[in-house]
């Protein structure tokens, strides 16, 4: 009796025994099943990431490829170019589950449909810029005949304009000088003596010109003797690289008609010897004369 209840343990253990072996190998089946199943996933897992990137830096070259041509469109490209390339860094460090990875598909996705909408605009922008440039060469080889013509007009116009400047000047005749002897009553004396000169006369004539402006016309008058004295008022006046010292001014009030005009130097001590009268436009000698006092 004690043998048949001993070997009815035995048989119970081994039983036991039997079971945690089918048990434990079931286990170890299944582990190893998983271990190949997550094995597998993170190799397809770490495939797809490096095809996304793959397929980003694609889309990156595309953009660089576009922005090379130098299009209207650049800061719209840049932006654009700048998203895949912060996606790609994004993805490099990102763990590669397969959520994470999904949603870098689809944004993925998005940023291809956004860069087949802007290239086909820039198809756009190219095709009306060859039609531009075409029009533009033929416009400007017209605008170069324009250019041709214009030169001509513009020399035959500044021949024009010379002629009627030069037909505007006003020309200065008659120049001629008288000196005075001044008596006490006012009455003036004609001589030729420098010791009892005691004023000077200038006179010249304004000639007509219908062209010419109407316009307050300055002149100025120098008086020279025959030291090399500036006699009057000696004033300095300074025309561009030209300077001038003159013994007074006349101003005259020109219509396009003659003009007498008729200027007095007074003074005193003058000197025997030639005298040279001249008259300045501005900084150009228009007249000259010369006499003497004895």
């Amino acid at each position: 009796m004690e043998n048949q209840s001993n070997n009815s343990k035995l048989k119970g253990i081994i039983g036991v025994l039997a079971l945690l072996l089918v048990i434990s190998l079931v286990y170890i089946f299944k582990l190893t099943s998983d271990a190949k199943s997550l094995e597998a996933t993170v190799t397809t897992t770490t495939s797809e990431k490096e095809a996304v990137l793959k397929d980003l830096s694609a889309l990156k070259a595309t953009y660089d490829a576009a922005l090379a041509e130098n299009t209207s469109m650049s800061d719209e490209l840049i932006a654009e170019r700048d998203k895949v390339v912060k996606l790609m860094e994004q993805l490099k460090s990102a763990k590669g589950d397969v959520a994470s990875l999904q949603k870098y598909k689809s944004q993925y996705k998005l940023m291809e449909g956004k860069m087949r909408t802007l290239m086909q605009e820039v198809d756009v922008l190219k095709k009306q810029n060859q039609t531009l440039t075409t029009n533009l060469d033929s416009t400007n080889v017209k605008l170069e005949d324009s250019k041709k013509y214009n030169q001509v007009l513009v020399g035959q116009n500044e021949d024009l304009a010379k002629t009627v400047e030069k037909g505007q000047k006003l020309t200065i005749t008659n120049l001629k000088t008288a000196t005075y002897k001044v008596r006490s009553s006012g009455k003036q004396i004609v001589t030729d003596k420098a010791s009892r000169t005691d004023l000077l006369e200038v006179k010249f004539t304004i000639a007509e010109n219908k062209i010419a402006k109407s316009e307050d016309k300055t002149y100025y008058v120098q008086v020279i003797d025959g030291k090399n004295n500036v006699l009057g008022d000696k004033a300095f006046v300074k025309f561009g690289d030209t300077s001038l010292t003159y013994s007074f001014t006349s101003t005259v009030k020109y219509e396009n008609k003659t003009v007498e005009v008729s200027e007095k130097l007074p003074g005193k001590d003058f000197a025997k010897g030639t005298y040279f009268v001249n008259i300045f436009d501005k900084g150009e000698l228009v007249s000259k004369s010369s006499f003497s006092l004895r």
